[in-house]
């Protein structure tokens, strides 16, 4: 895919990335697998399902979703939207227009999970499909989760390239998805042959966050174990993201992984700390706002101090992983570990609402497990909707939770 997005121009953005040169070996730039010192536990269901919908309640919470939901909705009513919101521009009203059905059923605009959601589900199926021991069993299980990635975004990748040869051009291209920028860009370069880390290295948004909400979910294959979740973070970061999105993968993935197996809010914050490198911009703004978070009474008084402290409000894009992670994991820290209190704040931050709101809640929804997910959220997101990724329409979280479960193996007895 091309496009002309620019990265952003602040002081802080590096000039290069960190991997290597286009065309540089996978082993070179992504860490090889492991063999970790015993087996993984395997994660409580109550954690996975708490991840999964935590993760989704944070995602519909935050005011994006209503948009992404609404390409379920007629194009027509979309156009309508545009064009109130230019009539206010033009006409200095002050009465701003919300995604609206008119004389359609307004069901794909009720409050539910949109596109963080439905990647984490993605991300989801490599791993039950590395969990199948008749598929690759010759292969060990790191390395069977290895491929399982790699098959499922090649498998995607094909679908882009069919429907840009069906197009007179490639901007006019019918894609079976919606997706951010970098994973746009991302499956664009594998369809025409390019490999990890060019993939995510060539890539106008290699510093987003959509590998962050993919590494949340990978987490569940290493559950208590940091390093081996990071690492399989990485592998399939690398497929649309390079520096920060890759840093903050990592660090998502070390979270996640101690929640899942009991450790407390500061550990895990701890644990993804480790990952983020101190001389980048997510590592500055991580341990900056951890120190805010060390001075707020409560994740809602954090707020303010986030907005003018972390929050970028000089680039188009509101999804950098420098500012998204951080957020969440100081907003972890000042809610204690509590997603009620955790995920409505960082709603409240409306320049980073598209993300933030769904890593806080994967992480303190691990924190909690299902118990800590109100009755009301649980039931409006528990169902995909397909407003990005159409296939997965009607996907239940909570049975996907039990799968994810289920495809771990069990800790040997004795």
């Amino acid at each position: 895919m091309t496009s002309t997005t620019p990265a952003p121009t602040t002081d802080d953005t590096p000039a290069t990335h960190d991997t290597p040169a286009p065309g540089t070996a996978r082993d070179e730039a992504a860490p090889a697998p492991r063999t970790p010192a015993g087996p993984a536990p395997r994660p409580a269901r109550s954690a996975v399902e708490g991840l999964l919908l935590g993760l989704a309640a944070g995602d519909a919470a935050g005011w994006p979703a209503a948009r992404h939901r609404a390409a379920r909705m007629p194009e027509w009513t979309r156009r309508l939207t545009r064009e109130l919101d230019t009539f206010a521009e033009q006409n200095a009203t002050t009465t701003l227009p919300v995604p609206i059905a008119l004389n359609q059923p307004p069901e794909p605009l009720r409050l539910g999970p949109s596109d963080d959601a439905e990647w984490a589900a993605f991300a989801a199926e490599a791993v039950l499909r590395a969990g199948d021991d008749t598929v690759l069993g010759d292969l060990s299980r790191e390395r069977r989760t290895r491929a399982a990635i790699d098959l499922t975004w090649n498998a995607i990748a094909a679908e882009v390239a069919a429907a840009t040869e069906r197009a007179p051009e490639t901007e006019s291209a019918v894609l079976p998805l919606r997706a951010r920028i970098s994973v746009r860009a991302g499956l664009g370069n594998l369809a025409t042959g390019l490999r990890p880390p060019a993939t995510g290295h060539d890539n106008p948004h290699y510093f987003d966050d959509a590998a962050c909400v993919r590494a949340c979910v990978l987490a569940v294959a290493h559950a208590g174990d940091p390093r081996a979740a990071a690492d399989l973070a990485e592998f399939d970061a690398r497929y649309t993201q390079d520096g920060d999105g890759v840093h903050g993968a990592r660090a998502m993935a070390a979270a996640v992984s101690l929640a899942l197996a009991g450790a407390d809010p500061r550990a895990c914050v701890e644990a993804a700390c480790a990952e983020l490198p101190e001389d980048t911009e997510i590592g500055r703004n991580a341990r900056h706002a951890l120190a805010l978070a060390a001075d707020a009474d409560s994740a809602f008084a954090l707020v303010p101090s986030l907005e003018h402290q972390i929050v970028d409000h000089v680039y188009s894009y509101g999804v950098a992983a420098a500012e998204t992670v951080p957020v969440a994991l100081a907003l972890t820290t000042a809610a204690r570990g509590r997603i009620a209190e955790a995920v409505p704040a960082a709603a409240c931050l409306s320049r980073v609402a598209d993300s933030a709101p769904a890593l806080a809640g994967a992480l303190t929804g691990a924190l909690g497990g299902s118990a800590a997910i109100p009755r009301s959220w649980r039931e409006s997101c528990r169902t995909l909707s397909g407003c990005v990724l159409p296939r997965l329409t009607g996907t239940d979280l909570v049975e996907l939770a039990g799968l994810l479960e289920a495809a771990q193996p069990a800790a040997p007895r004795g």
